[in-house]
């Protein structure tokens, strides 16, 4: 039996993961789940909204799920999310985004995945103030990683068919570390033949998403624009409570909504579970449980087309009643 680590979050956290854990096990897969809690939650007993015992489960079991974890504001803890990718080497960040059945967005052909490098560039947080008016971030770019996340992006197009990798920078202006980022993903194209190649400026890359998303198949960004652009591209498709992620490495995955954890929602049970699913049935995929994610994913689309959905979606159905909705379709 597979042994996969659940990080049962904050918020509304224990929530979704509840209804998540009720969905996969009623499609009739077995996981042993080594459950473990982080976030605000357990700073009081254990000083940090990430104790060691967490980390050390991924290792062990080199997989997760993990739910919304709160980041206190203002108390000095780093975001658990970019600990977790540091502290793992989580270099790659997968952000499918896909319209779902019957769920009313301005575009209905979108299918994009976002591939983001996750450790580096500005958002990896170096700073320093240099006096009292003036303040510096740096951003650093590596070959390293470049390559590694561009070769990523390409052998992710190969083996879910894919045809075009898309690199987004802004190496007009940003020559040396955008450009070395660009130059990374020229070399790497040249081992991948059969897949089409496109370069985009961000700022322009942004402006067409929003008149003509299906045009775009993979894109492969550094980790600030990356971060911005996964979200536009959820919002094409019905926003941040149907976003899945990943974030992957070279000897495990943590996978894990876009959305946080939604603490004034906390205990409502009214809180959309899809998102957390989602990124549920990507994990089913790594870990070869391609039947079962299939199942899965088939339940949760006739649930949509049945019009059953939470309010955030405007419907009417709980976080449970979604969930059973969902598992009497595993069966039909």
């Amino acid at each position: 039996m597979k042994q996969i680590t659940l990080i049962n979050g904050d918020g509304i956290g224990p929530e979704i993961c509840d209804a998540v854990v009720k969905i996969i096990e009623a499609s009739g897969l077995k996981i042993n789940w080594d459950i473990q809690t982080a976030g605000a939650d357990v700073i009081e007993s254990e000083g940090t909204p990430l104790p060691e015992r967490v980390i050390n489960s991924i290792k062990k079991n080199k997989v997760a799920l993990k739910a919304p974890v709160t980041t206190p504001i203002g108390k000095g803890f780093r975001s658990v999310n970019v600990q977790l990718r540091k502290e793992l080497d989580l270099y790659a960040n997968l952000r499918p985004c896909k319209n779902l059945p019957n769920v009313n967005t301005k575009f209905s052909n979108v299918d994009i995945v976002v591939v983001r490098e996750n450790t580096e560039d500005l958002y990896a947080g170096i700073e320093r103030q240099i006096d009292a008016d003036t303040a510096e971030s740096i951003k650093l770019i590596t070959r390293k990683a470049s390559e590694r996340i561009c070769r990523f992006a390409f052998d992710y197009a190969v083996k879910n068919n894919r045809k075009e990798v898309c690199v987004v920078t802004k190496a007009n202006i940003m020559k040396l570390s955008d450009g070395l980022f660009l130059d990374c993903f020229r070399n790497i194209a040249l081992s991948y033949p059969d897949i089409n190649k496109r370069e985009i400026l961000v700022d322009n890359l942004c402006m067409q998403l929003v008149q003509n998303p299906a045009q775009f198949d993979v894109l492969v960004l550094p980790n600030l624009y990356g971060d911005i652009v996964s979200d536009l591209c959820a919002g094409l498709v019905g926003g941040l409570g149907i976003a899945q992620g990943a974030n992957i490495g070279a000897d495990c995955a943590v996978f894990e909504p876009v959305h946080g954890s939604a603490p004034d929602i906390k205990g409502q049970n009214k809180a959309n579970p899809t998102a957390l699913l989602l990124s549920a049935v990507e994990m089913l995929k790594y870990i070869n449980e391609n039947h079962y994610a299939v199942k899965i994913e088939r339940a949760l689309f006739k649930t949509f087309e049945q019009g059953i959905y939470t309010c955030d979606l405007g419907g009417q159905a709980s976080t449970t009643e979604f969930a059973d909705a969902v598992i009497k379709n595993l069966n039909q």
